[in-house]
C-alpha cells in the first residue's frame, strides 16, 4: 500500500485525500500546519456567531464539484428561518433536507454583491439600468459611455491589470469602480499588476456581457452565463467550514489521519523524488516517509523546507509575493444603510452578501454581511446584524501589528465614517487574521513557469491549491487541481500539466448553461 502525504487540510488538500482513500490502497496522512480544518475556507466560531473567513460562495461550471459538493451535504428542500419570514418564492429540491430540522444541508441563496462609492449603492458587476445612471449623474454616465466606446476602439496593450480593465470598461469606469480597490487589495498599482489576475478572476466579463445579460433577461433568453453574474449559490447552512469538517470525518472513517499542529518543516529530495517530510508536534521533530507526497502550502515555504533546492528558483520561489489578510466580526443591532431594493429582507437590512468599498479615504476593502450568507451564522439574526469588514495587508506591517484592541477601533471608526454604522449600536467585535491569503501577481511571478517545470521534475511531487500552485484559484478550482492530480495518481500518469492547466483555460468557469446550474 502506497503511502501518500498531503500538505495542508484546506480545500484541495482534503478533497485529494477523500478521493484517494475513496479508491483504496492508499494510506493517508495529512500534516495541516494550523487548529483548523478548511484553510482560507474555514468557519471560525466567536461567542455563539459564525465568520466565513473570505467569503465563500458555492458555484462551479464543472459538475463534478457540484454533485461531489451534494454528496457531503443535500440540497436545501424546504424554506430556511429566514425565507419562513419573508415568505420566500423559491423552489427547493423535492428530494432535499428541511435547515430548520438538520444541520447537514446546502442552502439556496441569492447572490447581492455592490459596489459603496460616494454613499451609493452600485451593482457589482456594474449594471446598466435607470439607478446606475442616476447615482452616477448624467454627466458622468456620458463621459463613462465615450469613455467604454473610445477603449473599444482603441485597444492598449494588455501588459497590466490596468490596460486589461480599461480594455473592458473604458478608463472613467475603471477610475470608479476598478483602480481604488484593486490597489487596496494587492498594495500595488494596477498598472505594476500582471493583467493574469483579471483573465482568472473576471473571464469574459465587460460591458458588453453586462450588457448582454440585460436583455437576455428582457428577451427570457437561455443563454449562458458569467460566472460573476450569477443570481444564485448554494451555501452551507453553518458556513464553509462546516462542509470541510464534515469531510475531514469521512477522511478519518475512511482510515485517514489528520494531524493539527504539525508544520512542515523540512522536506528531503534526491535523485528527482521526495523521500520524507520533517514536521513538528507538540514541540517534538518528526520523521516521516512517503511514497507520493501532495502539497498545498505555499511555494515559497515548499523551497524554504527543501533540503537542497536549486539555488535559482529558491530565489524565483523567495521572491513570490502574497498579501495577507484581516477581518473584523462586527455585531450590531442595526447598520445605517437602508434596504432600497425590491428583494425581501428580515428587519429590512441591506440583501448583500458582499458590499465593496471604493472610497480610499478608508483602508476597509469589503464587508460581508454574514446574516445574507446564513441566517444559522448570526446567534440571533432577528434581533443582530453581523458583519465582517475585510482589510488587505502585508505580515508585519502597521495593520498586522496592531492590537487586536486598537484594530477593532479602527474599523468601528471607518465603517462609521462612511456612514454603514453608528458605533453606539456596536454589541460585540472580534479579530481574525491570515497569513498568505492571496497569491499575488507581480515581482518573481513572471518566473512562475519555470518555477512549475522545477517542481515537476519531482516524479512523486503535485502541488495543488491556491498557495500550491501561487494562483489565485476559487474553492472550486483547488478542488479540481486535487481531482486531476488524484486522476495523475491512479492512473500512473507521469504528464501533470492537468494539474496546473486548471483555471488557465479561457473558457474555464467562465460560463454556465442557464438550463444546466446546480444550484438547488
Amino acid at each position: 500500500m502506497k503511502r501518500v502525504i498531503v500538505i495542508g487540510a484546506g480545500p484541495a488538500g482534503l478533497t485529494a485525500a477523500y478521493e484517494l482513500l475513496k479508491r483504496g490502497g492508499y494510506e493517508v496522512i495529512i500534516l495541516e500546519a494550523s487548529d483548523r480544518i478548511g484553510g482560507i475556507s474555514q468557519t471560525v466560531k466567536y461567542n455563539g456567531n459564525r465568520m466565513d473567513i473570505g467569503g465563500h460562495r458555492f458555484f462551479s461550471k464543472d459538475d463534478r464539484v457540484m454533485r461531489w459538493w451534494y454528496s457531503i451535504l443535500p440540497p436545501q428542500g424546504a424554506p430556511a428561518k429566514d425565507d419562513i419570514i419573508v415568505n420566500s418564492d423559491k423552489v427547493f429540491d423535492k428530494n432535499g433536507a428541511d435547515p430548520e430540522r438538520t444541520d447537514e444541508v446546502m442552502l439556496k441563496r441569492n447572490r447581492v454583491s455592490r459596489i459603496y462609492y460616494n454613499g451609493k449603492f452600485f451593482d457589482y458587476p456594474v449594471s446598466m439600468k435607470w439607478e446606475t445612471i442616476k447615482n452616477m449623474g448624467f454627466a458622468t454616465t456620458m463621459k463613462a459611455g465615450f469613455s467604454y466606446i473610445g477603449a473599444t476602439a482603441h485597444k492598449l496593450p494588455e501588459t497590466s491589470l490596468e490596460n486589461f480593465y480599461i480594455n473592458r470598461f473604458g478608463k472613467v469606469l475603471y477610475s470608479m469602480f476598478f483602480e481604488g480597490y484593486t490597489e487596496k487589495l494587492w498594495g500595488r498599482h494596477p498598472k505594476y499588476i500582471s493583467a493574469d489576475w483579471g483573465s482568472q478572476r473576471v473571464k469574459g466579463l465587460s460591458i458588453k456581457a453586462v450588457i448582454a445579460d440585460m436583455f437576455g433577461k428582457i428577451f427570457g433568453n437561455k443563454r449562458k452565463v458569467e460566472t460573476s453574474l450569477i443570481e444564485e449559490y448554494i451555501y452551507p447552512k453553518l458556513g464553509p467550514g462546516q462542509l470541510y469538517e464534515k469531510v475531514a470525518d469521512e477522511i478519518t472513517k475512511m482510515g485517514g489521519e489528520i494531524k493539527l499542529n504539525c508544520p512542515v518543516i523540512k522536506i528531503n529530495e534526491a535523485e528527482g523524488k521526495i523521500n520524507s517530510a520533517v514536521y513538528t508536534e507538540n514541540g517534538e521533530e518528526k520523521t516521516i516517509e512517503g511514497d507520493i507526497v501532495i502539497s498545498s502550502m505555499p511555494i515559497k515555504d515548499l523551497l524554504d523546507a527543501f533540503s537542497k533546492p536549486d539555488a535559482e528558483m529558491k530565489a524565483v520561489a523567495d521572491g513570490l509575493p502574497y498579501r495577507d489578510f484581516i477581518t473584523v466580526g462586527l455585531l450590531a443591532d442595526r447598520l445605517e444603510l437602508q434596504n432600497e431594493t425590491k428583494i425581501k429582507t428580515v428587519n429590512n437590512i441591506v440583501p448583500d452578501c458582499w458590499i465593496y468599498v471604493q472610497d480610499t479615504s478608508v483602508k476597509l476593502g469589503r464587508i460581508q454581511v454574514f446574516n445574507n450568507w446564513s441566517p444559522y451564522m448570526v446567534s440571533d439574526f432577528e434581533k443582530y446584524v453581523w458583519v465582517g469588514l475585510e482589510y488587505f495587508c502585508d505580515e508585519g506591517d502597521e495593520l498586522w501589528n496592531m492590537s487586536d484592541e486598537d484594530f477593532i477601533g479602527l474599523a468601528e471608526d471607518e465603517l462609521q465614517k462612511i456612514g454603514v454604522i453608528d458605533k453606539k449600536y456596536i454589541r460585540d467585535a472580534h479579530r481574525e487574521r491570515v497569513k498568505k491569503a492571496y497569491p499575488a501577481y507581480f515581482d518573481t511571478y513572471s518566473r512562475m513557469n519555470e518555477l512549475v517545470e522545477y517542481l515537476n521534475t519531482f516524479e512523486n511531487l503535485y502541488c495543488v491549491g491556491r498557495n500550491g500552485q501561487h494562483r489565485y484559484n476559487n474553492m472550486d478550482h483547488s478542488m479540481v487541481t486535487a481531482f486531476e492530480t488524484v486522476d495523475a495518481i491512479v492512473n500512473n500518469k507521469t504528464d501533470k500539466s492537468p494539474i496546473w492547466n486548471v483555471n488557465t483555460e479561457e473558457d474555464y468557469n467562465e460560463e454556465k448553461s442557464q438550463t444546466n446550474r446546480s444550484e438547488g
